[in-house]
């Protein structure tokens, strides 16, 4: 069964850093591509970050250049370095992958930023 589990989230001051991690379990051949969104109260599902088996990234506009996503594909885990955070960024951080024509997505993890 294949699971994901976030970590590393918390409070934080606007201008500050975090960064997220995201394990990946049950997996038996390589993962095709694996990302991260945020969900906000009340609105869609935004994705945030997203990086392929051979390391191309993309990001939506709101966070680049002051996000970073990278994998470890012998360690299955995906990392989100959060740079120049604002309260906009407030949100629960999930991170999902794509393995085998199918999307599995974690419980996420909340970000707060806040003074």
């Amino acid at each position: 069964q294949v699971q994901l589990v976030e970590s590393g989230g918390g409070l934080v001051q606007p201008g500050g850093s975090l960064s997220l991690s995201c394990l990946v379990s049950g997996t038996k051949f390589s993962i095709d591509s694996m990302a991260w969104s945020r969900e906000f109260p009340g609105k869609e599902r935004e994705l945030v970050a997203t990086i392929d088996r051979r390391g191309d990234v993309r990001y939506s506009d709101s966070v680049k250049g002051r996000f970073t996503i990278s994998r470890d594909s012998a360690k299955n885990t995906v990392f989100l370095q959060m740079n120049s955070l604002k309260p906009e960024d407030t949100a629960i951080y999930i991170c999902n992958i794509r393995y085998w024509q199918s999307t599995y997505w974690g419980q996420g993890t909340q970000v707060t930023v806040s003074s």
